[in-house]
């Protein structure tokens, strides 16, 4: 292992014996060399030890770790745990089913310390089965991120996943992932970075292939797992809280997470949005009036749109 990396890659691991392997194979063939891994198991069953065993004992730059009981079960819990372990100057997250670019650390760092910014957003590609193609990269900027961008990014415009975000690790000095969210937990952490004012760096490139199979969280997601629906809404109202706590939260954002909850009545999403807003009375009736009156707005709004059509 490297004395002092550059870079801590983080990984939670949960009974993914069947993909890890190729995964860290990816990270192993990385054209910079300076890194750590630290593989986080959450408590799995399968042999992924002994998959992985023949990599760690070729390459001291792997460390598999059991998460300890005084972190919560779940990828935060895990990622907290690796971030307090962490030794280099930049962290990274990734899935321990995935593909990763083989320059995805060199050019995330070339470009922080060129633009002497905090961090580096990349994009990434979806996959089921067929490996994706790698492709040459050639930076492209995109645009530069601050706090001026908190709407975009609260809104997810912006979309900083899990996985495509190259950090300095003074970014997480104050910050940790929630550990009741099960999901949406790397949305809700990094609105509050963002909220921090750090600033960083969209790049235009490639630089992660995720694979989508039933079993990751957004696919859970997306069949209306409970679990994650309500962790979904708990996350909401952290980001309403943490933005409002800032003076961030603008009337166009309340709009947005006032319509979201119409989705997820059954969790009181807009009662609790409301209360942390604490508003006067008028302002209150007026958001009250906007909730009820949604459906009926979205419905004509589609009417209208299917006349353009005719």
């Amino acid at each position: 292992m490297n004395a002092f990396p550059k870079v801590t890659i983080i990984m939670a691991t949960y009974n993914r014996a069947h993909f890890i392997v190729e995964t860290l194979q990816t990270i192993k063939n990385q054209s910079f060399t300076y890194w750590e891994c630290l593989i986080i198991d959450d408590g799995g069953s399968d042999n992924t030890i002994d998959v992985i065993t023949p990599i760690m004992e070729q390459d001291n730059r792997f460390q598999f770790l059991k998460r300890p009981a005084s972190y919560k079960k779940g990828l935060s819990g895990c990622r907290n745990y690796g971030l307090d372990l962490a030794k280099g100057d930049c962290v990274i997250f990734f899935d321990d089913d995935d593909i990763v670019h083989p320059d995805n650390l060199k050019t995330s760092i070339e470009v922080i310390e060129k633009n002497n910014v905090d961090f580096c957003n990349y994009q990434k590609m979806s996959f089921v089965d067929e490996r994706p193609a790698i492709k040459r990269v050639s930076v492209v900027i995109e645009k530069y991120l601050s706090r001026e961008e908190i709407e975009k990014v609260a809104a997810q415009k912006i979309g900083l996943a899990s996985c495509t975000v190259l950090w300095k690790r003074q970014c997480f000095n104050q910050i940790r992932f929630n550990e009741s969210l099960l999901y949406a937990e790397e949305w809700e952490c990094y609105t509050r970075i963002i909220s921090e004012n750090f600033k960083g760096i969209i790049i235009n490139n490639v630089l992660y292939y995720n694979r989508k199979h039933p079993d990751s969280n957004t696919g859970k997601f997306f069949r209306n797992n409970a679990v994650c629906r309500e962790s979904f809404t708990q996350a909401i109202l952290l980001v309403v809280r943490n933005l409002k706590e800032k003076q961030l939260l603008s009337t166009s954002l309340i709009r947005y997470f006032v319509t979201i909850s119409k989705d997820f009545a059954k969790y009181n999403l807009y009662e609790n949005i409301i209360i942390i807003l604490d508003l006067p009375t008028f302002e209150k009736l007026k958001w009250q009036l906007f909730y009820f009156t949604l459906p009926l707005r979205i419905s004509v709004y589609k009417l209208k749109k299917a006349f353009k059509k005719i």
